[in-house]
């Protein structure tokens, strides 16, 4: 009986253990199967946050892959309100350290119980004062910050970002989408007693490095030599373009005013403004080029054709128009040698209106070159029906037209290649770690077209060199190379009285060296120079400057014959300032961080190496030639005293310290002769250790 009875009660608790079990396994798969996704999402809200920081954006570097612009990590502080003891008394303290007012850091932390961000992308010294609070519920998380290194260095070309790392201006607006990486995302998550700690980050895809047609060293060139025209004619803007004329590459573009895109917020919106490809102005008689182009290529003139300028005044359909001097009997030489308006005009009349319409067309004004960077403006030119009686004879000598000076140097561009434009771009790569990524959209090569004849091209290459020989743009001739280009002087409009001004005028030249095989097209262009005011006077002078600064850099050999003293002097004139001219503006500089190095190596064209060398020993023979002296070790100033000193020429690759020479040293060479010599970061030196090694 009794063994029955404790069977019975087995079975009753193993009945009930089995329902239990039932139960618990029915309710646990109930809630995996059914409700499993309700109650994960809840835990997620509980215990993790997802939040969204900027992502790193690729680097953009020059045509010798120096960096003009990376991203660097720094510091964010967020906090946790719930575990914040008194949010009041945290208010107050961190705003102390910050600087922001208590009641702002106060709505911030009642805005949320989770996450708040306190200060994003802090200053090196303002992050370890808040970690020196000590304050529970404080946190610090890396967000990257893009970072310029040559600070204001072609600025209006790279352009700037907003604090979440959208590109706002230049290459940083115009290739956003490349540049910057997938958004990145951290998860910070709690424990049971909500402990708050990094969750970890979310998988992250690097944005597209770029890599530019700049050259830094040319860019540097440009915007010094601009500054400097600024200063001496207090002209209140003003542009420089440096151009390959034979690929559309763009070297340099250089703006005044400049700003410093590491703190881009700063400066106004006029200063960020790249004029070179935004700004309108009539160009005045530097569109002469084209009336003459038009003309030779349909062939109803020839230079030495000559034209009654009738004393300086033309009626055109009733008006005078009256020319800036008064002339004679010109050749068609002359007229663009001088400038004559009256004799521009008279060529123009003898072309016709509509074919004048299509070279305009053809030479890309009145619409968009194409150049891959944003705010470009196509410029004013009306249709051929809207022209009035006077609109040819205006037009002729540069009015009644509205273009901005990447315009204009590409059409010169194309007379100096011989007739064919180009697209003018900046962009030359986009890489991806060591993929080379296709140029798609508005980065997609463009096939050059044919605009003029070969011939009329030669023709008027000849007729731009009279100009800087004999004519108005006398102040452009160089030392050394052959050059052709032509001057402007264009009013501008009076707001005042709608009528031209006879003070504010657009003083610009433009134009191309060597002459036979053109390397670089320059344009410079000074809006409202004070005194003097004519392009030739004015801007002339600041071609020459440039020219002869980039065609040694760039190795162009000189067609012109010319003694030693004058290339000495020549290169005294153009010294480029010290080894610090172009160092590099570090983290510590802006930021107070250690200075970083791009993520990716950044090959260069320069060779690492060499020591500090002492003094230089130079020996002359007695037939005149010179031992070529050690220069490893020294700055740019000092290599360029000691070449001149001994009579050779100097051309000077890099910055910092010369590391490597052609010729190496000890070998004899005429006076005259190119010296090479490279700059860079010498390699430091090992200490050798003294007596025997230990093992």
């Amino acid at each position: 009986m009794r063994d029955r009875i404790a069977a019975d009660r087995l079975l009753i608790v193993a009945g009930v253990g089995l329902i239990w079990m039932a139960a618990i396994f029915g309710r646990l798969g109930y809630l995996q199967l059914f409700r499993h996704s309700e109650y994960m999402a809840r835990a997620q809200r509980q215990q993790q946050r997802v939040i969204e920081i900027t992502p790193k954006r690729g680097s953009i570097y020059d045509r010798n892959m120096h960096p003009l612009a990376m991203s660097i990590p720094v510091d964010s502080a967020f906090a946790v309100p719930s575990e914040l003891a008194d949010e009041q008394l945290a208010a107050r303290l961190l705003s102390g350290v910050l600087g922001i007012p208590d009641d702002v850091l106060e709505g911030r932390l009642a805005s949320s119980r989770s996450f708040v961000w306190i200060a994003r992308k802090l200053p090196p010294n303002k992050a370890e004062a808040v970690a020196a609070l000590n304050l529970k519920g404080v946190y610090f998380q890396k967000e990257n910050q893009r970072f310029y290194p040559k600070r204001d260095l072609a600025s209006h070309v790279l352009g700037f970002v907003d604090l979440d790392e959208k590109g706002l201006g230049g290459i940083e607006y115009e290739l956003d989408s490349q540049i910057r990486s997938k958004s990145e995302k951290i998860v910070v998550m709690a424990d049971a007693r909500q402990r708050w700690f990094d969750g970890g980050e979310a998988q992250r895809e690097r944005g597209a490095n770029v890599v530019l047609t700049l050259d830094e060293r040319i860019q540097y060139i440009a915007e010094r030599e601009l500054g400097a025209a600024i200063a001496k004619t207090h002209a209140i803007a003003g542009s420089v373009m440096v151009v390959n004329p034979n690929s559309g590459e763009i070297l340099a573009l250089a703006n005044w005013p400049k700003f410093n895109p590491n703190s881009a917020s700063e400066a106004p919106a006029e200063t960020r403004m790249n004029r070179a490809v935004t700004a309108l102005y009539e160009p005045g008689s530097t569109f002469k080029l084209i009336t003459l182009a038009a003309a030779f290529d349909q062939g109803i003139t020839r230079p030495a054709e000559v034209f009654d300028c009738e004393n300086g005044a033309v009626y055109v359909a009733g008006h005078r128009i009256r020319d800036h001097k008064p002339f004679g009997l010109l050749s068609v030489s002359d007229i663009l040698a001088q400038s004559s308006d009256v004799g521009a005009i008279k060529i123009a009349l003898r072309l016709g209106a509509p074919k004048f319409y299509d070279y305009i067309r053809a030479f890309g004004f009145g619409q968009l070159t194409g150049v891959d960077l944003p705010g470009e403006s196509k410029g004013l030119l009306r249709r051929l029906e809207n022209w009035s009686a006077v609109s040819i004879g205006s037009i002729s000598m540069g009015q009644e037209v509205g273009i901005t000076p990447i315009h204009l140097v590409s059409a010169v561009s194309a007379i100096a290649n011989g007739g064919m434009l180009y697209k003018p771009h900046v962009v030359a790569q986009l890489r991806r770690g060591d993929r080379i990524l296709p140029m798609e959209g508005a980065l997609t090569p463009a096939e050059p077209r044919r605009v003029i004849r070969p011939e009329t091209a030669a023709t008027l290459r000849r007729l731009m060199e009279g100009v800087i020989l004999t004519g108005t743009g006398k102040l452009a001739r160089l030392d050394g190379w052959t050059a052709a280009g032509k001057t402007g002087s264009a009013q501008k409009i009076d707001p005042a009285t709608g009528r031209y001004s006879r003070t504010q005028l657009i003083a610009s030249f433009t134009g191309f060296a060597p002459i036979s095989n053109p390397a670089v097209t320059i344009l410079v262009s000074l809006d409202s120079p004070v005194g003097l005011h004519e392009g030739g006077m004015v801007a002339a002078p600041v071609f020459k400057r440039v020219a002869e600064q980039v065609l040694p850099y760039l190795d162009v050999p000189r067609d012109v014959p010319v003694g030693p003293r004058l290339i000495q002097a020549s290169y005294k004139n153009r010294e480029i300032s010290d080894r610090a001219a172009l160092e590099d503006f570090t983290p510590t500089d802006f930021f107070g961080l250690p200075d970083q190095p791009p993520a990716e190596s950044a090959a260069t064209n320069l060779k690492e190496g060499g020591s500090q060398a002492p003094s230089v020993t130079v020996a002359v023979d007695e037939g005149g030639d010179v031992q070529v002296p050690d220069l490893s070790g020294k700055t740019m100033r000092e290599v360029t005293e000691t070449c001149l000193r001994l009579g050779l020429d100097p051309i000077l690759i890099g910055s910092s310290l010369a590391t490597n020479q052609t010729p190496i040293a000890g070998v004899r060479v005429r006076r005259g002769a190119r010296i090479t010599v490279q700059f860079g970061t010498p390699a430091p030196k090992i200490a050798k250790p003294h007596g025997k090694a230990r093992r």
